[in-house]
């Protein structure tokens, strides 16, 4: 069984959605990124940077005790190695598979949500860090564009993958980042067959609530603790 430690924010949905695509069965564990769950020490003991998605399988392919995985493009891999899905067995597919997801988690992830930071949460109104992400972000939507020109279907060739499944949640926030995908033809074009994928809708409706909505934040404390901010992150 994976037992899946998680929040339904754009890291967390990569692993909801190979789940449900590659109908796997899993235990989720909610978490309150507002209360601070990230921070408590029995998580710690699975993710050592205090941060979701985590997962934990309880029956590993070498029969040994519970293995535990944080980064959530370590987990993708993991999970595709295990059950053998949405990876290519051959050297040359497999490694342009993993140079998208590499590029999702060092570009595409950390860019849009350091500009959603900045554009939509943060108290303070800085006009250099909004556009220096913003510039960035619209140069990563361009290179996904120009791939996906090249590519035709889906990130890292014809088949779908972990690639594409890194990728769609974070340019699931596009509009909500002032973006449009006008500008970008292919990746629209790609975003919207994705998005037509009945497994990747139960993948994103796995915990429901979207934590940036509903009540906001109660507190300053509620606030800090969402964005990774404590006392007990050092601990």
């Amino acid at each position: 069984m994976i037992e899946l430690y998680y929040a339904p924010t754009p890291n967390g949905w990569k692993i909801s959605i190979f789940l449900e695509e590659a109908g796997i069965p899993y235990r989720l564990h909610p978490m309150s990124l507002k209360q601070g769950d990230q921070f408590k020490p029995d998580f710690l003991k699975i993710a050592p940077n205090n941060r979701m998605p985590a997962i934990v399988d309880t029956a590993p392919a070498d029969g040994g005790p519970d293995f535990a995985i944080f980064e959530s493009g370590a987990i993708l891999i993991y999970l595709a190695e295990k059950y053998g899905r949405f990876l290519p067995a051959d050297a040359r597919g497999r490694n342009t598979v993993i140079q998208w997801l590499m590029w999702q988690m060092a570009g595409l992830g950390p860019m849009l949500g350091q500009h959603g930071h900045f554009h939509l949460y943060a108290t303070e109104n800085i006009p250099y860090a909004i556009d220096r992400y913003r510039n960035e972000a619209a140069r990563l939507y361009g290179v996904l564009d120009r791939q996906l020109k090249k590519t035709g279907a889906h990130v890292a060739g014809s088949d779908y993958s972990i690639a594409d499944m890194a990728c769609f949640p974070w340019v699931m926030t596009h509009k909500a980042q002032g973006f449009t995908l006008d500008d970008y033809p292919h990746v629209k074009r790609w975003y919207a067959d994705l998005r037509a994928r009945p497994a990747l809708q139960k993948g994103l409706a796995a915990g429901k609530l979207d934590p940036l909505k509903g009540d906001g934040f109660a507190s300053e404390e509620d606030r800090r603790r969402f964005f990774g901010i404590s006392p007990q992150a050092g601990n």
